[in-house]
């Protein structure tokens, strides 16, 4: 026995109930609306009597107040720009002239360190050392030790891979503390930059590896420019720039993409 089709009243009111059970209550409308448009220019003056709407029987009809009238909202102003934060000169007339003093100068100097709520972690790592890691920051979870957690064992698998000891190697950070969203371009203009270049000279590595491409400002490096090598104190160092370490252990293909780099790099430098 067959049903009688549904009649096109009843498929809409069916139509209506599933919306309504997908939480979707209100109708849209791909027009646009211009909500915050300027309120139109007042027509001119006629006369003195130029709020006359209309005259009955020779006498003059006032048109009444308008303050019950919905008013057009006035247009957004303009955020004016900020200004960048001038550059700072963090090292001073003393700069630190050994890494024992560096060291403590990264860990008291109140200035340094533009986050609040991670404690500072120092580099480590032995002086002339063959080769030197630089990351943007400490992990999230460091306290005594640099590179403590996940990216600091990523690291250590990959220096093995390269043959050196890990305690041969100097590992550092271009900021003292984990900082969330850190703008490392900006932080480099504001003289930052040159503590991450007063820092290599004193390492005084064979080469470096940057691990995180935001770390070119803070070497010397441009987008214009590739960075190659680290120019301080009449002194080159070989430089390599990399994606982050988190980078690479979240996409294997970074991996992979790494080593090749890492191969041709360590068979000119």
């Amino acid at each position: 026995m067959s049903h009688p089709a549904p009649s096109l009243a009843h498929e809409f009111a069916s139509a209506l109930a599933w919306w309504q059970m997908a939480g979707v209550d209100c109708d849209f409308a791909d027009d646009a609306t211009t909500w915050l448009a300027e309120a139109p220019a007042a027509p001119a003056a006629a006369g003195p009597h130029s709020a006359v709407t209309g005259r009955t029987g020779g006498k003059t009809a006032v048109s009444p107040p308008q303050d019950n009238v919905a008013r057009t909202a006035a247009p957004l102003t303009a955020v004016p720009e900020q200004k960048a934060s001038p550059r700072r000169d963090f090292l001073g007339d003393s700069p630190p002239t050994d890494l024992a003093a560096f060291r403590q100068w990264w860990m008291e100097t109140p200035e340094l360190s533009p986050s609040a709520g991670f404690p500072r972690v120092p580099p480590r790592g032995p002086a002339d050392a063959a080769l030197m890691v630089l990351v943007p920051q400490p992990e999230a979870e460091d306290r005594e030790t640099l590179l403590s957690g996940p990216q600091g064992r990523l690291l250590a698998n990959i220096l093995a891979a390269m043959g050196l000891d890990e305690s041969a190697v100097y590992i550092a950070a271009a900021l003292p503390a984990h900082t969330p969203l850190a703008d490392l371009p900006a932080l480099a203009a504001g003289g930052l930059d040159a503590v991450t270049r007063h820092h290599i000279a004193l390492v005084n590595p064979s080469r470096l590896i940057a691990f995180g491409t935001g770390l070119g400002p803070m070497l010397g490096g441009t987008a214009e420019q590739p960075l190659r090598e680290i120019n301080h104190a009449g002194r080159k160092v070989p430089a390599s720039l990399s994606e982050t370490l988190d980078a690479l252990m979240d996409m294997p293909r970074l991996k992979a993409r790494f080593w090749r780099r890492w191969m041709e790099w360590s068979a000119t430098h």
